[in-house]
């Protein structure tokens, strides 16, 4: 009787013991709540320095609104979408003017980044401008943006902050040949006059014209170099006409583009294809009147090419401006949506994460598809424009071009 009742109580102890160490039916505590994000800043800091005013300030008056009707774009929708602080920022474009000077680019460009916290650097216009932003933008490890800029030597100096969807010197010289190459043969010209500026992209440009001449089987009869500024041609134009160039290659600044253009009319030299980079860009050129028609440019892109959201930025150019977007506009929108695009995908605004963001784009834009390749050049198509009728249209490729090439250009007493 006394083990049995040993064994009882033994029973009851262990069942106290259990039910003391089982886990209790109460409601568990509540979870501590996420933390929240940090506060958002009031902008996404964009600076650019442009040249309002200079030798390239025709071409800054087509880059800048591009960026402008971007900006206006995005933040219409209340900004870019930023996970770091899980809210829309708009973006803030701040603009200093260069004066088409490349030792004030240095300068506003460190004004840019010491005043500002800067997420993207936006570029001005000119290949010249570009070299010298290059540096400083790697310096400040911002990522840079640059179009009307085809000068393919800057992408060779390991610059890991420098991108630029917009055709390169060695593609533009391939498909001016590829242009020519589609002439009809039995009317195809051969013989090409090379007007070279004494600048890096001139001499780029140049070797690159004389390489791509060579391997298409053309002949360069006539090849002289001049100092931007020069202004004066005659010279020039009397011997490229007396070796009997049928082609004129050249990327004079605009003002020299419009002494170009008279002197060519003056001493009655009408070359059959005539590529005029830079200088008959902007809209202003329709000044030039009849000796202004009929010359060719590869801006990189033109109002009239089916892309997504063209439309809506020539209406807002047509609001804006009265007209539809420049040739240098399209590229520099782009620009902007490929920033916007990358800060939304980094998902923060440090600029290490936004430049790998940007180095693996893969987007379409309103000049196409873009991707870069590991020197930051973009690929990018590289449509060719020509003034026919006082109008700028756009004449290749054929997969993109609106209207047929006219040649060979009539000559000036006939137009």
């Amino acid at each position: 009787m006394k083990a049995r009742l040993a064994t009882v109580i033994v029973i009851v102890l262990l069942s106290t013991l259990v039910a003391s160490c089982a886990t209790p039916t109460s409601e568990p505590a509540p979870a501590e709540p996420a933390e929240a994000p940090p506060p958002a800043p009031e902008f996404i800091e964009f600076g650019c320095s442009m040249p309002v005013t200079g030798k390239f300030a025709s071409l800054g008056s087509m880059v800048l609104p591009g960026y402008e009707v971007a900006v206006k774009h995005i933040n219409a929708d209340g900004g870019i979408y930023v996970a770091e602080y899980d809210a829309k920022i708009p973006i803030r474009l701040t603009v200093y003017d260069d004066e088409s000077d490349p030792t004030k680019v240095v300068s506003k460009m460190e004004a840019l980044n010491s005043e500002l916290d800067l997420t993207i650097y936006l570029g001005g216009a000119g290949s010249d401008l570009h070299a010298a932003a290059a540096p400083i933008a790697e310096k400040n490890k911002i990522p840079y943006f640059g179009v009307a800029f085809a000068l393919y030597s800057i992408h060779q100096q390991g610059f890991e902050y420098l991108f630029s969807p917009f055709p390169k010197t060695p593609q533009q010289g391939e498909d001016i040949f590829a242009v020519l190459d589609s002439i009809p043969e039995d009317i195809r010209p051969n013989k090409v006059a090379i007007f070279q500026e004494t600048t890096d992209w001139g001499i780029e440009s140049a070797e690159s014209w004389q390489a791509a001449a060579e391997a298409g089987g053309y002949e360069v009869v006539f090849f002289e170099t001049y100092a931007p500024g020069a202004g004066e041609f005659s010279s020039m134009i009397s011997g490229a006409k007396a070796a009997g160039a049928e082609v004129l290659l050249s990327l004079p600044v605009p003002p020299d583009g419009v002494a170009l253009a008279r002197q060519l009319e003056e001493l009655g030299w009408t070359p059959e294809f005539t590529l005029m980079i830079r200088a008959p860009e902007a809209p202003t050129w329709v000044d030039q009147g009849a000796r202004g028609q009929y010359l060719t440019i590869q801006p990189g892109w033109h109002n009239s090419i089916d892309f997504p959201g063209v439309d809506e930025l020539n209406a807002t150019f047509q609001e804006d401006y009265g007209r539809k977007a420049d040739l240098l506009s399209g590229p520099a929108y782009a620009c902007v949506q490929i920033a916007a695009q990358a800060i939304e995908n980094a998902g923060t605004l440090d600029t290490e994460a936004v430049r790998d963001a940007i180095a693996a784009i893969d987007m379409m834009t309103v000049v196409g598809p873009v991707t870069f390749n590991e020197d930051g050049t973009g690929n990018v198509y590289d449509p060719l424009i020509q003034w026919q009728d006082f109008e700028q249209v756009l004449v290749w490729p054929p997969e993109l071009a609106t209207t047929d090439l006219v040649y060979p250009a009539p000559p000036f007493d006939e137009r």
